[in-house]
């Protein structure tokens, strides 16, 4: 292929009730990708998208499994191999997704382990002892600033998505994230925003997580990714199976520095970006920012097939 292509995954807060009607309707490998899901984990993901609520999407234990398989579906629709692909990142629970397009890792594998994943990140914090927000407006040093103040009277918070220059999101305990917000507001933050997930994720609270991650990822056989895939904890590519697992590890307690993996991207002059995923969370995230490539959320079922109909 002439053109270069740069793929990104999403991670939770893309879903929604009803989300890829048209995929469904016009794609065979949906369903039998959804069907392979199911079989794995017992659990009918496309009936939940179809006839669940947007509180029952949401749910961790539920989200992340349901967001691999739609990114995979999506991923298999394009019918194209991992060597066609310049770059690949997934947005913190998306990375999964990328070692899966780039063959590093199975499919069923995968699900298992984003399924324990969820689990062991809501035992870590028991529903409602948690939160999260998206503070715009206010640079790293700021927010790490008002992040440390919070923290040092008691109350855990941190930097969690380096989204973008001025779009971070923050976790931790409740009252660490509400205190969080306010200060923000008070230091200049256009917007301080609460988000609706059930687990503080990428902040210390999910050590214990961590731990019991571990166990389950040296159960599971890695490759070598068959394309380079940036990680979001090191935003570096390795061959390495074991510094793989290891950063999937570390990235549950630290920040996904998601604005310099796109820096990476845009050095590698990337002509072609796509979101392969439902959602167009991260092309919202750097339309501004790329000048010379084109950008497309392949929830759009014309680009998808575009793609197909040129390849």
């Amino acid at each position: 292929m002439s053109k270069s292509i740069g793929l990104a995954f999403p991670g939770q807060g893309s879903q929604s009730p009803g989300m890829l009607p048209d995929h469904f309707s016009s794609l065979p490998i949906f369903d039998d990708v959804f069907s392979k899901a199911k079989d794995v984990l017992g659990i009918d993901f496309k009936n939940l998208i179809n006839e669940g609520s947007a509180d029952e999407l949401s749910s961790t234990e539920i989200t992340q499994p349901l967001l691999l398989t739609a990114n995979y579906a999506i991923w298999k629709s394009l019918g194209i191999k991992p060597e066609e692909v310049s770059l690949m990142a997934g947005h913190s629970l998306g990375e999964y997704s990328a070692y899966v397009a780039a063959e590093a890792l199975s499919f069923e594998d995968a699900l298992k382990l984003v399924s324990l994943r969820a689990k062991y990140m809501q035992q870590a914090v028991p529903e409602g002892e948690g939160g999260i927000a998206a503070i715009l407006g206010l640079n790293r040093e700021q927010l790490s600033s008002v992040c440390d103040e919070v923290t040092a009277k008691g109350s855990l918070v941190s930097m969690a998505n380096l989204n973008s220059d001025s779009q971070i999101v923050i976790s931790g305990t409740k009252q660490g994230v509400d205190l969080a917000v306010n200060l923000s507001k008070e230091r200049g933050a256009k917007r301080a925003v609460p988000l609706a997930m059930s687990v503080p994720s990428h902040c210390k609270l999910m050590t214990p997580a961590s731990i019991q991650l571990t166990e389950e990822l040296n159960k599971i056989n890695f490759s070598e990714p068959k394309t380079k895939v940036i990680q979001n904890f090191s935003v570096e590519h390795s061959d390495d199976p074991e510094i793989i697992k290891n950063n999937l590890v570390s990235q549950l307690y630290s920040p996904v520095r998601w604005a310099e993996i796109m820096d990476l991207y845009e050095q590698a002059n990337i002509s072609h970006f796509y979101e392969c995923g439902p959602g167009k969370v991260l092309c919202g995230l750097i339309k501004r920012k790329f000048k010379n490539t084109e950008i497309n959320s392949l929830e759009d079922i014309n680009i998808l097939n575009s793609i197909k109909a040129n390849d």
